[in-house]
């Protein structure tokens, strides 16, 4: 599967979903040792180049500190991306 390839409205559902996915940890916190490491790499798959590395350590990070969780990284990232006047990809 290349993720790089989903639409802008596959991205954001899929965004939306990891960052609920993220919440799971307030509930059952070792969650965070098996979701930090993955959302760093599914960010890296859903957004291709430098701002996609970037977001994956950014996420990595959020996700792994505790009590962060609560940012939406996946979805700032989809706006980033997407609603940002000057991105290449604005057109998709």
């Amino acid at each position: 599967m290349k993720w790089n390839t989903f639409k802008r409205q596959q991205k954001f559902i899929l965004g939306l979903f990891f960052d609920l996915l993220g919440y799971v940890s307030f509930i059952f916190p070792p969650f965070d040792f098996i979701w930090a490491p993955l959302s760093g790499y599914l960010m890296t798959k859903l957004y291709e180049g430098k701002k996609g590395k970037i977001a994956a350590v950014l996420v990595f990070i959020e996700e792994a500190l505790p009590f962060f969780d609560i940012i939406p990284t996946f979805t700032i990232m989809w706006v980033y991306t997407y609603l940002n006047k000057s991105s290449k990809h604005s057109s998709e």
